[in-house]
């Protein structure tokens, strides 16, 4: 799996205090530097790899781009260890002339943890980005039982995980319930954005008729980046926060969380489940 993981030797200590030293399987965490025109923009704790999709999809939930033509080129540069070798975690995007660089407006402390992606969010305000893409969805039906399907699918996509234990993950599913792309990464805001990377890159935004799956809980930020991609449905294995809640309301957006063993919490817009 190359850079996705890396391999430390552990002290196990067994009930009953018994000791064996072995090898153990990590899930890799690397930054990466995101540069707009050789501008530095932001810095994040990630999974390597997929990060062309990272960079699309921060750069589409921060209201920056809204489709893949506003994006002239990206490239690896200026990034290499004490060998001389790139390191690959640095990454800069040309965008097309039409398009505005970043506003000041919605300036932010940029350096994000794996944990935690809105924090450092200069105001509230600033957090509440205006989508491109209002979720329009009004006809679409989705049985309750195939939401229900979703975190196993997700689950089952998870390759790293299963090595590791240490990952989110992120799905984005089509009407029935058949998986589209999986992306996993140690920042949940990081798998989210990869998932709408691919599907900006594939022609897939708006993500009219799809569903969002997260494999943990639902947090205000995952779901602002719902809203910028158009999607009208996300679903959560965990909770959501009260902030979530309210921007799904405000947004159109039908938000389930606890959907776990065949059962779920519809927070918002529950027509969409039938």
């Amino acid at each position: 799996m190359g850079r996705l993981t890396a391999r430390r030797r552990v002290v196990r200590i067994a009930p009953g205090g018994r000791r064996t030293t072995r090898p153990d399987t990590l899930a890799a965490e690397e930054p990466m530097e995101l540069r707009v025109a050789g501008a530095p923009l932001s810095v994040t704790m990630r999974t390597p790899g997929h990060d062309v999709e990272l960079a699309h999809g921060f750069l589409l939930t921060e209201g920056v781009i809204t489709s893949l033509d506003d994006v002239a080129t990206a490239r690896y540069c200026d990034s290499v260890d004490d060998t001389g070798r790139n390191t690959y975690n640095v990454l800069d995007v040309a965008l097309a002339p039409s398009v505005a660089p970043p506003s000041a407006s919605l300036e932010r402390n940029f350096y994000t943890t794996s944990s935690c992606g809105v924090c450092g969010k200069a105001s509230l305000d600033a957090v509440r980005t205006k989508t491109a893409f209002p979720v329009l969805d009004g006809d679409l039906r989705i049985p309750a039982a195939t939401i229900a399907e979703l975190p196993d699918r997700l689950r089952a996509a998870q390759k790293v995980f299963d090595s590791t234990g240490g990952l989110h993950a992120a799905g984005l599913f089509d009407a029935d319930g058949e998986l589209l792309v999986a992306r996993e990464d140690v920042g949940r805001h990081n798998a989210v954005d990869k998932v709408l990377g691919w599907a900006l890159l594939h022609g897939r935004v708006p993500a009219r008729g799809c569903v969002l799956q997260v494999s943990g809980r639902a947090s205000f930020e995952l779901v602002q980046k719902a809203a910028m991609a158009g999607v009208p449905v996300l679903s959560a294995v965990s909770a959501p926060s009260s902030l979530a809640v309210e921007l799904a309301d405000d947004a159109g957006i039908t938000l389930a969380g606890f959907v776990r063993g065949g059962s779920m919490n519809v927070y918002t817009h529950p027509e969409r489940i039938t």
